[in-house]
């Protein structure tokens, strides 16, 4: 593994519960509330904050762009959504609700100098981070950058967690796992129960049928288990996807990876220690 794609991993882990804070911080849902989303249930706001870069995609932008749901699930939300609000009005009450969450989860950290700093070294890895192939992440980079050093260190937490899935999605596609499949081989190798993944949208029939191609594959044994060889495909698409996130931290060095991690740290463990995440986005599950 090359520097870069340990920094690649590394960095992941430190960024995606930063990053996750939108989905279940009670502020963003507020907001959400206020635009007219139902926030009693987690998905349609789901969509529409992480959609909404893209514009008013229709179902089939957004499946393609999220790729482990079921278009079912999909298309119950999308375009639905843009009926409640408009793609930019989502954007902005994201970013409401974002500034009040880290307001209420970080205190007096958000005006302290280590948090500008942490702010300007993320954007830098943002800001080099590559479009091409990466819609998602292409989409929140076309994004006015906040002045405030808080909301900057969301955004670019952002860009940099959606390029990573991005990537991930080409190592599933190189590995020839379509969506269910990724699924039902990351469930093989312990690494989640399927339960998780159960709002996703996949029938059981849909679930069992993707395990029995892998069966034929021979990637998991009849009762379901991975095979070393489908332990090793998963490996693969781990380094596949390291490999393809690492453009970022080679632009910003081993020394200002290290000293962002560092000033990361401590935001982490607030974020961790607030209990507002659930274990699956704590072990950045977001992306299978």
């Amino acid at each position: 593994m090359s520097d870069g794609e340990a920094h690649a991993r590394r960095m992941w882990h430190l960024l995606e519960p930063l990053h996750a804070v939108v989905y279940y911080a009670p502020q963003v849902s507020e907001e959400f509330r206020t635009l007219g989303y139902d926030t009693g249930e987690r998905w349609p706001s789901y969509f529409a904050l992480r959609a909404a870069p893209l514009g008013a995609a229709g179902p089939r932008r957004v499946a393609s762009a999220f790729y482990s749901f079921s278009p079912r699930v999909v298309a119950e939300h999308i375009p639905a959504a843009w009926d409640v609000a408009a793609p930019d009005e989502v954007v902005a009450a994201r970013t409401r609700g974002v500034d009040l969450a880290y307001r209420a989860l970080l205190g007096e950290r958000v005006d302290g100098p280590e948090l500008a700093e942490a702010a300007a070294l993320a954007r830098r890895a943002a800001e080099s981070a590559p479009g091409e192939g990466r819609p998602l992440a292409a989409a929140n980079s076309a994004l006015p950058w906040p002045e405030e050093p808080h909301l900057a260190l969301w955004q670019a937490t952002t860009i940099l967690r959606e390029h990573r899935g991005d990537g991930h999605l080409a190592a599933l596609l190189v590995a020839g796992l379509d969506p269910v499949e990724a699924l039902v081989s990351f469930a093989a190798i312990g690494a989640a129960p399927g339960a998780v993944f159960a709002g996703r949208g996949w029938s059981p029939a849909e679930w069992t049928a993707a395990r029995e191609r892998l069966v034929g594959r021979g990637l998991l044994d009849a009762d379901g288990a991975a095979t070393d060889a489908g332990r090793a495909l998963r490996a693969e698409i781990e380094r596949g996807t390291d490999a393809l996130a690492a453009a970022p931290w080679r632009e910003l060095g081993t020394e200002g990876t290290a000293r962002l991690a560092d000033l990361l740290g401590p935001l982490w463990l607030e974020v961790l220690g607030s209990g507002m995440l659930p274990r699956e986005n704590t072990l950045g599950i977001g992306k299978v």
